[in-house]
């Protein structure tokens, strides 16, 4: 791999990051991706090309608006950098075939559900029910996933969160967990197949637990706080994907 190419796959990355702010912005409410182009949320103009370049527009523009003077807020920054360092990633572990295509793809869909579970709590099924399918169809194409693996990997993912927050809710009489939670790791194991979602359940729930808890003893807050769970299933999805064969052939060789 040149210089050049992985150059070109960051560059490329941060332009769909400029796209996943949209997705995030406009999902939950409703709104179309497409149009209208993008404005200032706060006086409603019309953003030019040269101000919507990824990254770059930020920092010539100071962080405001060039009409309005608004701050900008430095998340969009953020996500367009975590779609170009996510881009170089999959590059460099998958190349350029249909394999990177289809992880990028899935890791784009991830980072969009992130932010919006953060922001709304909820996980839109307009990309997770989508994504079951599209993951199941993407078995027949990847050379490391069967169709058994991946209907293995989307059974036991929503199976499994499915079964924890009846049995959560029989117990207690409350909702523990969002349907969205039980769709979105549906859609991770049809990607990254059954033992993807082992892997993902565990290190979703310890890291959630880590930021919890300590999100909870800097805030003083008691243990009955709800905080998303989608985020870290994500995390745990994109960990297994770069990882996942290295820590569970770790974890074996020391039992």
């Amino acid at each position: 791999m040149t210089h050049l190419e992985l150059i070109t796959a960051f560059i490329f990355g941060i332009c769909i990051g400029s796209f996943l702010n949209v997705c995030i912005f406009r999902l939950p409410a409703g709104k179309s991706i497409v149009n209208p182009p993008s404005s200032c949320p706060e006086c409603g103009t019309a953003i030019r090309f040269y101000d919507n370049l990824p990254v770059l527009s930020y920092f010539i523009l100071r962080g405001r608006c060039r009409h309005c003077h608004t701050p900008i807020a430095f998340r969009y920054v953020l996500v367009e950098l975590l779609g170009g360092l996510m881009a170089l990633c999959v590059y460099l572990r998958f190349g350029p075939g249909s394999e990177g295509i289809v992880y990028y793809a899935f890791i784009a869909a991830l980072i969009v559900i992130m932010f919006i579970d953060i922001d709304h709590r909820i996980i839109p099924d307009v990309i997770s029910l989508p994504g079951i399918v599209l993951g199941f169809a993407a078995s027949f194409l990847l050379p490391s996933l069967s169709w058994t693996d991946s209907l293995l990997g989307l059974l036991a993912g929503g199976g499994s969160l499915y079964a924890v927050a009846w049995g959560y809710e029989l117990i207690t009489g409350k909702e523990g967990m969002g349907g969205g939670d039980i769709k979105l790791l549906a859609m991770i194991g049809a990607f990254i197949g059954w033992k993807g979602v082992l892997l993902t359940i565990f290190m979703g729930s310890a890291i959630g637990t880590l930021v919890g808890l300590t999100d909870m003893v800097a805030k003083k807050k008691n243990m009955k706080m709800r905080i998303p769970f989608g985020p870290f299933l994500a995390i745990g999805a994109i960990i297994h994907l770069f990882w996942g064969n290295k820590l569970i052939a770790w974890y074996l060789n020391t039992l």
